[in-house]
């Protein structure tokens, strides 16, 4: 990029909007370390070439898009001065270093000279896919924070999650997935009445999945959950994600989707207006990514009305989920069977229970007749289709009952019996043997005389 250009014969101060993305550039042509245009509300240089440390966005900087770049080095302190940020996103960089504790500093009211002030409803943050490491800062100071999506995923974080989250009120979607966390299922977070995206996959999360005591309702609106690939035990108590609308169906015209639109409320004296910026570009879309048959799945942008849950331990009330489309509990330690209530769930395309400890038949029938093998891989113990292993079947009937103590005293004695018969009948045998050998005429003379009895006895008396 030419030094400082205005690009539109205007000085530079005048410049409040520029989006050069889906470029191929690669630097600007002696960088400064502050953006120099004063006035920039809205900067997307996201989709090029671009190398070197994180530039500065200028005070009044609102949308600062440099996504998918070649970025490296820390984020600079600096950045805390535009305090207004309404969209950060330095997703897909080499960016390293820690996170800093500015990014949970930024004011919820925007002045405008002469106007008053704006208040900001929605903001967005974005570092995914970079080397940060150590804690994630405190990203919700107060109640008043208005960030409703999150996404910190694929780098190195580590430690506990703050309970500041717990003040993110607005939340809607939050991202953890690849990191190092060390922490447990951070059951606070059902509190959180507009969030409806939570991925935790893959982050180091351990322990016992418990039950919110002081909130049984929590996750009242929750549609996607991704816990795979954790350290969870015991069993999970799955009907406290089953409140309100969380994970029920949403019928819309299916062309909408979730998102983030700049929203402000203008605010002068006891007055408010709605202002909002109607500008391409400048509405974030959310995207995710999920497991599936093993495989990750990048969803750029996320239906309203798509659901998954990908968790542990496989109740039979699944199947109460009708209108559940993606199902997967890949890569934990599930032991049991594959609930056939799951049978009911006519509408599920993604189903995944691989490397479990699963046993049983699987259950056959509706839509489970469409998963392939790798569904079902890495575990022994299930059989049936789609698998080689067929379910195994007892060919001499059912297994007998065990024998009570009275009918193993009768099964003793006739053992007893068997035995004495054997050897009487052995020995009658022997001695038939010897006799008519020895004396062959005498025992044919005592037949013959046995015989001619017999007839007469037979003979009617006159």
């Amino acid at each position: 990029m030419a030094k400082y250009e205005n690009g539109c014969g205007t000085q530079a101060e005048s410049l409040e909007f520029l989006d050069i993305s889906h470029n191929l550039l690669s630097g600007f042509d002696q960088p400064p370390v502050v953006l120099p245009w004063f006035e920039l509300e809205g900067l997307d240089l996201s989709l090029n070439r671009l190398s070197g440390p994180l530039l500065v966005p200028s005070l009044h900087m609102q949308f600062y898009h440099i996504s998918n770049n070649k970025l490296t080095g820390e984020i600079s302190p600096l950045i805390g001065n535009a305090s207004f940020f309404v969209s950060l996103d330095v997703s897909n960089n080499h960016l390293s270093g820690m996170l800093p504790r500015c990014l949970g500093n930024y004011s919820n009211t925007l002045q405008v000279s002469g106007v008053g002030f704006l208040k900001i409803e929605k903001r967005v943050l974005s570092v995914a896919n970079n080397y940060f490491n150590g804690t994630l800062p405190h990203l919700c100071t107060t109640n008043g924070s208005g960030l409703i999506m999150i996404d910190v995923s694929r780098n190195q974080l580590q430690g506990k999650l703050p309970r500041s989250l717990a003040n993110c009120l607005k939340l809607q979607s939050l991202v953890l997935s690849s990191n190092k966390f060390d922490d447990v299922f951070p059951v606070w977070l059902g509190t959180l009445p507009e969030l409806k995206v939570l991925v935790m996959r893959n982050s180091g999360f351990h322990g016992v999945i418990p039950r919110h005591q002081s909130n049984p309702d929590g996750f009242p609106n929750l549609c996607i959950l991704d816990l795979s690939q954790n350290n969870f035990t015991g069993q999970f108590a799955f009907e406290f994600i089953l409140s309100g609308k969380s994970m029920r169906g949403i019928h819309l015209n299916g062309s909408e989707y979730m998102s983030a639109y700049e929203i402000f409320t203008y605010e002068h004296g006891s007055s408010y207006w709605l202002v909002e910026y109607v500008i391409t570009g400048y509405s974030y879309e959310y995207s995710i990514t999920l497991m599936n048959k093993g495989l990750e799945r990048y969803f750029q942008k996320i239906r309203e009305d798509f659901m998954a849950i990908d968790l542990g331990r496989i109740p039979p009330s699944l199947g109460n989920l009708t209108n559940l489309e993606a199902l997967d509990l890949s890569h934990n330690k599930f032991v049991g069977e594959i609930p056939p209530s799951l049978l009911q769930l006519s509408s599920l395309q993604i189903f995944s229970v691989s490397h479990n400890n699963l046993t049983s038949q699987i259950p056959v029938g509706n839509q489970f007749n469409t998963f392939d093998n790798t569904s079902y891989e890495g575990n022994p113990g299930l059989s049936g289709f789609p698998l080689p292993k067929k379910c195994s079947r007892p060919k001499d009937g059912p297994e007998l009952p065990p024998l009570t103590p009275e009918e193993d005293g009768v099964e003793l004695d006739w053992k007893f019996a068997a035995a004495g018969l054997v050897s009487g009948l052995v020995v009658g045998v022997v001695l038939a043997d010897f006799v008519i050998t020895r004396f062959s005429e005498r025992f044919t003379e005592i037949v013959a005389l046995l015989i001619r009895l017999m007839k007469r006895m037979r003979r009617p008396r006159s």
